[in-house]
């Protein structure tokens, strides 16, 4: 194992719009973890699931043979199982996070996990990267570090969005400081820049991930959300985001296009907590964007901004944008990216070649 860092070797995560190779989720299994709402989360993620195929390859971690039989029933036969002891789905944060060389060539990050700051058990999960590295011949670097993928939003040409209200939350990384946090995205991601918004949504037992309010959709432009109560609690936080987000500056001097995004006007509570319903957690996949919805009114004007994103005059290419049912995921605190993470097009490297 080469002892120089992936940007030494020329390694950066890029961005979910490039090319890939497939998405990999895991299947939910245990109705005690989703408090009762196991059979509604299995449907909305198997509709999504079930959709993604058709434009990209998708794998499915599975706990056991059972579940890997229970899920099958509800999964299309295209898409691929993988036994693989596991907890929960929310994958973007437990499982590896995927870099690529100047050649094109792929490893992955493999960053610690602790369930958001001990909030849950979280010993299988974050074992997925070393157990799925092994498997697929996956070289892993090892930060020692905590961090999950759901916090940190990249635009491939060394950006990098985030929030201090999750990363330098104590229960993470407590000997980290802002600037040691920034060093160790530099060193493992490749990014050059940070940009630093506060807050994230309320009832997010995320502590504020980055991709439940702002999300680039081209290397220069976000959406980010908005709520448009000033009685609401989600007001003020996302009125100092999008101000964050039009005042900033890049090294270069150059500044983002800035989209308000809404957030769903409805107000959900469970579990003596607000769900953090967004539009923002969709996912960007070969061909497609497909996007949470709720039932509401703001379903179509959320879909309707983000089609324009993604239409003919994109610079990454036109894709369909597709809404989806995730108020079913939303019980155990997200929607189809925290579910998903997506591994690059490219051969597997090895620090031997």
């Amino acid at each position: 194992m080469p002892s120089a860092t992936p940007a030494d070797l020329g390694f950066q995560m890029p961005p979910e719009w490039a090319p890939h190779e497939a998405t990999w989720s895991v299947w939910p299994r245990d109705d005690e973890y989703w408090f009762g709402c196991l059979a509604i989360a299995q449907r909305d993620l198997a509709r999504f699931l079930n959709t993604l195929v058709n434009f990209e390859p998708v794998h499915v971690l599975v706990h056991d043979d059972r579940i890997a039989a229970e899920a099958r029933t509800q999964l299309s036969d295209a898409i691929t199982l993988h036994t693989l002891p596991n907890r929960d789905i929310w994958l973007r944060d437990s499982g590896p996070v995927f870099v690529q060389d100047t050649s094109g060539a792929i490893a992955a990050v493999n960053w610690e996990f602790n369930a958001w700051g001990d909030r849950f058990p979280w010993e299988l999960d974050n074992q997925i990267p070393s157990q799925l590295g092994q498997r697929l011949g996956l070289h892993l670097f090892s930060t020692g570090l905590i961090l999950e993928g759901g916090s940190i939003e990249i635009n491939g040409a060394g950006l990098c969005l985030t929030t201090r209200q999750c990363l330098l939350t104590p229960s993470r990384n407590p000997q980290l400081s802002e600037a040691d946090i920034e060093q160790a995205l530099f060193q493992y991601l490749g990014i050059t820049e940070v940009l630093w918004l506060d807050e994230g949504l309320e009832g997010d037992h995320t502590d504020g991930h980055i991709d439940t309010i702002t999300r680039f959709v081209d290397e220069r432009t976000v959406v980010t959300s908005v709520c448009d109560n000033p009685e609401d609690n989600n007001f003020a936080p996302m009125q100092a985001n999008l101000a964050r987000l039009k005042n900033f500056r890049d090294r270069t001097g150059q500044s983002l296009r800035v989209i308000p995004l809404p957030l769903p006007q409805q107000r959900i509570d469970f579990e003596g907590e607000r769900l953090p319903l967004t539009y923002a957690n969709f996912y960007i996949a070969n061909g497609v964007v497909l996007v949470p919805t709720y039932g509401e009114a703001n379903d179509e004007v959320a879909l309707d901004i983000l089609r324009d994103c993604f239409g003919k005059d994109s610079s990454l290419g036109q894709r369909q944008v597709l809404g989806l049912p995730a108020k079913g995921l939303l019980h155990g605190g997200g929607a189809f990216h925290c579910a998903t993470q997506q591994q690059p097009a490219g051969r597997l490297w090895s620090p031997q070649a």
